[in-house]
């Protein structure tokens, strides 16, 4: 139920006004931190780490982070009706959720079936996690990519049922199916039945008497499985991609658990990025800059041609629309930002030298206003 979650914000350890990157590094820590391959048969870090996989996949997406931040949990629970309120069952879109917590509480005391029926029930699978490299192109462009990943899946040799072909589970001789063991204690105050999980099919209600030999009963058997992943045009470092069901197996029929594709995108040797926009750094000479030029530009698919007018300032920036990278979010092209980096000569000959000094004497000081108005600066500074 959304009404039993921890905050989001809470989860990853940041402020509600937390930026997209905050958000990011808060989130690739606790990754790392809770993986379940660094935890191996720790539960806690476990649910640790679902929980902040879920916390994630709500506030990187712009959408979904402002439905929560208007209406909580309930704006996002799938279970739930519009703006997260009024859903199936009429609290909070579980239905039972509340009153399964309420036989729990009392159930030892009244015999009553809460446990029993959850223990019995359907349940999720493990969902995974791994990283995948792509080249800056490819994360502008998008492409497709083929994961190998260890895990389990449903034992092919008895369909994940965990008897031996040809044999079924059978109501357990304990508990009679029940799935719990009842006792009955008299105390001053008069007979008090409490119930526990049966020890012997841990609280199932049922046996297997003739084991599965491929998977020893389990229903489940590790294999390498390889998944192919549609990378998306524009995904930057630390997208995830959530591809449902290619997790593990679930229980009693569960659904299967979630696959998260962590991206991790190599820089570019010439190309720097911010968000859907593209920087480039430009080497230009003091003489094109002086008389202007037609430069050739170099963009992710293509050269183009482009002027620079004459008398352009060191570090000045130049913008060309749409040849940015593509948003993930909106689907609109960045724009590229040239900009000037003026280069100074630092091999010349001594003719070079010779002609250069030239240049600057018939030039004076009346062709650069910076430099003419910095010395009349400092000519009344020390008057």
């Amino acid at each position: 139920m959304a009404e039993n979650k921890r905050d989001f914000y809470e989860v990853l350890g940041v402020g509600k006004g937390a930026s997209d990157d905050e958000i990011k590094k808060a989130y690739r820590k606790m990754a790392m931190k809770y993986h379940p391959d660094k935890n191996p048969g720790n539960k806690g870090a476990e649910e640790k780490f679902k929980e902040a996989n879920e916390a994630y996949s709500i506030l990187s997406d712009a959408d979904k982070k402002n439905k929560y931040d208007r209406f909580g949990h309930a704006g996002v629970d799938p279970n739930a009706g519009y703006g997260g309120f009024g859903g199936a069952g009429g609290f909070g879109g579980g239905g039972s959720g509340g009153f399964d917590d309420i036989f729990d509480m009392f159930g030892g005391m009244f015999g009553g079936g809460g446990t029993q029926r959850r223990r019995n029930g359907p349940t999720k699978g493990r969902d995974l996690q791994q990283s995948v490299s792509v080249s800056f192109n490819e994360a502008a462009f998008g492409t497709k990519k083929q994961i190998q990943i260890n895990k389990y899946v449903n034992c092919q040799a008895c369909d994940g049922t965990g008897a031996e072909k040809g044999t079924s589970k059978i109501n357990c001789p304990k508990c009679n199916g029940s799935g719990e063991v009842r006792t009955v204690k008299s105390t001053p105050f008069g007979q008090f039945q409490s119930s526990a999980p049966c020890d012997r099919c841990n609280g199932t209600g049922e046996i297997i008497e003739n084991p599965c030999r491929v998977c020893a009963g389990s229903g489940k058997v590790r294999k390498t499985v390889t998944i192919s992943v549609d990378i998306p045009a524009g995904v930057d470092n630390d997208s995830v991609i959530s591809i449902r069901g290619q997790g593990e197996p679930g229980g009693n029929g569960g659904p299967n658990g979630d696959f998260y594709v962590v991206v991790s995108v190599t820089p570019h040797k010439v190309f720097k990025r911010n968000g859907s926009d593209l920087i480039l750094e430009m080497p230009i000479s003091f003489t094109q800059l002086a008389l202007g030029d037609d430069i050739i530009v170099p963009t992710l698919s293509e050269k183009i041609s482009y002027k620079i007018p004459a008398g352009t300032q060191p570090d000045t920036v130049f913008r060309i629309k749409g040849k940015g990278i593509k948003s993930v979010r909106t689907g609109k092209m960045g724009d590229l930002y040239i900009k000037v980096d003026l280069e100074i000569p630092t091999k010349m000959t001594v003719d070079q030298k010779k002609k250069l000094k030239e240049l600057a004497d018939v030039l004076g000081h009346e062709s650069y206003i910076k430099k003419s108005k910095f010395a009349d600066t400092m000519k009344e500074l020390f008057k």
